[in-house]
């Protein structure tokens, strides 16, 4: 069909090849031209160097030397499997569908929502600039630790002044060959890191060469800070070539103080330390705009970086426990240069590691912060982020990334600042597993990634030991970064973000939901936790307002639904009208601030309309078992869209957001005097039919003079008291005694004790009732009734009144149920006792609270709060359908000038006296 639309328009499935991206959203136009990376170019040489860092030259001594052979390798193991576990959940998100830029923040936010993937984002994206500042500055002091005028070392060449000025300027210096290279686009980057790449395996490779080629030699050790050098003999540490009594002495863990400051060393600081220099997985996913197909270079990249630099350490921790003494581990963590062929390639590995890991991080936080800027999340601040090079390079953003980490250069020292970004990293590394154990968890159909190596087992292991590993590092930095992501996925939401990303959460709610709901057996529903669910029927919402946050304080719990007919024929339309409708609804819904279900349907008329939806409405135990309905009335319908501050709407009629306005979307309320959708007759039809259906009725009139304190969301605390007044008799079949305990009367006792439930009825007086024939006694049936209320837990204020002139000259208890209504009496004595019956309730209204039996003239008392809401017993509809129109006057005047009302029928038992 013309009109029919799917997302996969959005994507070009016949054409030029690498074009299959859509035009929106991160990675959007422009950004396509630029994917020309291949995996090993775009994700195994960044993952690779990030992952090896300073580390593999500098800190391999320091974990054999106390960790011991053993534990060294048992801290890998763990530390690659809690990296191989989040590596399972990159795999199995990028091989689910298109990956565009953002890396580990697009595969976030696409699955947790822009909440959270913005919260995490951001962090992630600081801890890139973090990352890049700390690579630069451990560069500038490796390499003034050779060429600084105040070295120590013997072998320092000591020509680059030092100082925190000179220090500031060389980061600066080298954060500018950084970000140069970034700017120029991401082919540069790719080339300066094949680059570095070689000089880092060139120079692995030759200090691999040297633990074979190298024979035992003493290596004097640099005295440790604060101690004088002159006075002290020289120490030598000894590289024994391969032997196996240095092996056993090296299996052991022998823990003692780090000679560079002073703190005794544990298995954790150590494992810390280690893990430390692992965290680069993402480092290839970051790259997702700029791969040529990242849904597979991804997972195959990133697999085979974590497995080439697992093998790498394996192998060094092997030479260094065979080839070293301990002392040598433990008090020179730059030995790979004293035992080099060559020392100086020993440097050069060290710089690029350094360097690449530098710009590894900023070319990676350019491209995080070009795809928050795409969303739009944090607004104007970053709206420089989104510019972009005529071939795709988001320069806007490195330049932002570059100053930023200017400002976190002029800090200095960042020892303290290495573990917050490393927990930076892992809390991004535990939202990736949360969001693949999400998705796996949800069942959803469209989740079928083409990597199957994992299961919800992995993701939750992975979740867990990322966040284990948080804490193990920093626990006040673990904290904070929590604190931090909370905070900031408060602000976004209370500042709004897209919802055409599509929320897991929504998938995970209707699994457990639908599990549940098979668990919701309605054959085991008790008495004793009954509950209100009711199906209100609305024509048009600009009129029922009021009725529809009444009916919200009503529900206690319940279900609640809204439901509206539309009337037509589906066979005479060329598409269903009613689909189009439920937007307006729920955004009804969401303005009103009202928990409410939207049920609409198609009929020919309003009846069948109604019995649709009283049988169709709700799923399983979580079905309608109350009716609410408008009162019939010749009331001219008000307007509550223009006095309503909820739903005020600018003068064009138009939001800022350019949807159109809520007022627009319902037609105006009807003329008076103009035709209705409903009959007189059906109206009554409907009750009838609702009744024989054994839902319980509810007729609500003049809800539109309640107090607005009293449809409020808040605490009535402040509001004036007033009372609500119960009726549980049918006043047009007057009758004391036993039937106050009938099944309609408990119906209407139990609704206005959950109305007083409620917080802004909290100051309403409940007041019951009793209507004493002319043979009964005064206090005989409140006496019964004070025992049952009593038995119900209800408090309430119980009063009797007697029946004045017009309440009919025969016996009350000699009438059959229903004489009124259905015809035994005649029209004018029925009448008049409807008449009699709306003085009587009308007499009570706004009297006070003391004072014994009497009617509207003996009764004493001084005047106290009006009457909020008055409910009234609802007799059943006649028989005869000749007479509903007879019946509907008879309600009319029975609740004629009574202000607020509930007509109420119950059939079903709703309370019981036992625990």
């Amino acid at each position: 069909m013309a009109s029919e639309n799917s997302p996969l328009l959005a994507y070009r499935l016949l054409g030029e090849e690498g074009a299959a991206f859509p035009a929106c959203g991160a990675g959007g136009p422009g950004v396509v031209s630029a994917r020309k990376l291949s995996t090993f170019l775009g994700v195994v040489v960044p993952t690779v160097l990030s992952m090896f860092s300073i580390v593999v030259f500098l800190r391999i001594g320091f974990v054999v030397g106390h960790a011991g052979l053993l534990q060294a390798l048992a801290m890998l193991l763990v530390a690659y499997i809690i990296l191989a576990l989040t590596v399972l959940s990159v795999c199995a998100i990028a091989t689910n569908g298109a990956v565009r830029g953002g890396g580990a923040y697009f595969m976030i936010s696409r699955t947790l929502g822009p909440e959270v993937g913005g919260s995490i984002g951001l962090m992630f994206y600081l801890a890139n600039v973090c990352g890049c500042a700390v690579s630069l500055l451990g560069l500038v002091e490796s390499v003034l630790d050779v060429f600084g005028a105040d070295t120590t070392g013997s072998s320092g060449l000591r020509v680059l002044p030092q100082g925190y000025g000179w220090n500031l300027l060389y980061g600066s210096l080298l954060l500018g060959l950084v970000g140069g290279v970034c700017t120029l686009g991401a082919g540069l980057y790719a080339r300066a890191s094949f680059l570095t790449f070689l000089l880092v395996s060139g120079s692995l490779a030759s200090v691999l060469v040297s633990f074979v080629a190298v024979g035992p030699m003493d290596i004097p050790l640099t005295p440790r800070p604060g101690t004088n050098a002159s006075s002290l003999p020289t120490r030598f540490g000894h590289f024994t070539g391969f032997n196996s009594s240095t092996l056993k002495d090296n299996l052991g863990a022998g823990y003692a103080e780090d000679y560079t400051t002073g703190a005794m060393m544990t298995f954790a600081s150590v494992f810390a330390v280690l893990f430390n220099g692992c965290t680069g997985i993402m480092a290839g996913a970051n790259m997702s705009g700029e791969l040529k197909d990242p849904s597979r270079a991804i997972p195959l990249g990133t697999i085979v970086a974590v497995a080439y630099t697992f093998f790498i350490y394996i192998l060094l921790f092997f030479l260094s426990s065979f080839t070293c003494d301990r002392t040598l581990l433990q008090e020179d963590y730059g030995f790979f240069r004293s035992i080099s062929l060559w020392p100086p390639l020993v440097l050069i590995g060290i710089y690029a590691t350094s360097l690449s890991a530098s710009m590894s991080s900023l070319i990676g936080a350019s491209r995080i912060l070009h795809a928050l800027a795409q969303d739009d999340l944090f607004g104007l601040i970053l709206a420089p982020a989104k510019v972009v090079s005529g071939g795709g390079n988001p320069w806007g953003a490195v330049l932002y990334s570059w100053g930023l980490v200017q400002l976190v250069l002029l800090v200095g020292k960042l020892n303290t600042l290495a573990a917050v970004v490393t927990v930076f990293y892992l809390v991004a590394y535990a939202a990736v597993d949360l969001s693949c154990l999400s998705l796996e968890w949800a069942s959803a159909p469209n989740f079928r990634p083409t990597f199957s190596l994992f299961s919800w087992h992995t993701c939750l292991l992975g979740v867990a030991s990322c966040l284990l590993m948080m804490f193990l590092i920093s626990p006040g930095a673990a904290g904070g970064s929590l604190l931090l992501m909370g905070l900031l996925s408060a602000l976004l939401t209370a500042r709004g973000g897209p919802s055409s990303w599509g929320y897991v959460s929504q998938a995970l709610l209707f699994h457990q939901v639908r599990k549940y709901l098979l668990r919701l057996d309605v054959r085991k529903e008790h008495v004793k936790f009954w509950r209100p669910q009711l199906l209100l029927l609305v024509g048009n919402p600009r009129g029922a307002l009021p009725l529809l946050r009444l009916a919200n304080q009503l529900k206690k719990g319940g279900l609640y639904v809204l439901g509206h007919v539309t009337l037509g024929d589906l066979d005479s339309l060329p598409s269903d009208p009613v689909q189009p409708q439920y937007g307006a609804w729920l955004s009804l819904v969401d303005r009103a601030q009202v928990k409410a279900f939207v049920d609409l349907t198609l009929s020919p008329s309003v009846r069948q309309g109604a019995q649709h939806l009283l049988r169709i409405s709700g799923l399983g135990g979580m079905k309608p078992n109350t009716l609410v309905l408008g009162f019939y009335d010749d009331s001219p319908p008000q307007d509550h869209f223009l006095t309503d501050p909820a739903f005020s709407e600018p003068t064009d009629g138009t939001r800022e957001s350019g949807s159109p306005a809520l007022s627009t979307l319902f037609p105006p309320p009807r003329a008076p005097g103009s035709p209705r959708a409903l009959s007189p007759q059906d109206y009554v039809a409907t009750v009838a039919d609702a009744l024989k259906m054994n839902k319980n009725v509810v007729l609500a009139r003049a809800c539109g003079a309640l107090p607005p304190e009293r449809l409020s969301r808040g605490s009535g605390s402040t509001a004036q008291p007033h009372h609500v007044d119960v009726w549980p008799l049918n006043l047009l079949r007057p009758r004391g005694g036993p039937g106050y305990v009938d099944i309609c009367g408990l119906f209407l006792l139990q609704m206005a004790t959950i109305l007083g439930m409620v917080p802004a009825w909290h100051s309403a007086r409940l007041r019951i009732f009793l209507c004493l024939g002319p043979r009964e006694a005064p206090g005989a049936a409140e006496g019964r009734l004070r025992a049952l209320l009593s038995q119900l837990r209800i408090r309430a204020e119980v009063q009797e009144v007697m029946w004045g002139e017009g309440a009919g000259t025969a016996d009350p208890e000699e009438e059959e149920e229903g004489d009124f209504v259905n015809g035994g009496r005649g029209d004018a004595e029925a009448e008049a006792l409807a008449r009699s019956a709306n003085a009587l309730v009308r007499a009570q209204q706004g009297r006070g609270t003391g004072g014994g039996p009497g009617g509207p003239e003996g009764r004493d008392g001084e005047e106290g709060p009006a009457t909020a809401l008055t409910f009234l017993y609802l007799p059943r509809p006649p028989a005869d359908p000749a007479r509903y129109p007879r019946y509907l006057a008879l309600l009319e005047i029975l609740s004629r000038d009574l202000g607020p009302t509930l007509l109420v029928h119950g059939v079903t038992p709703v309370t019981c006296t036992d625990l």
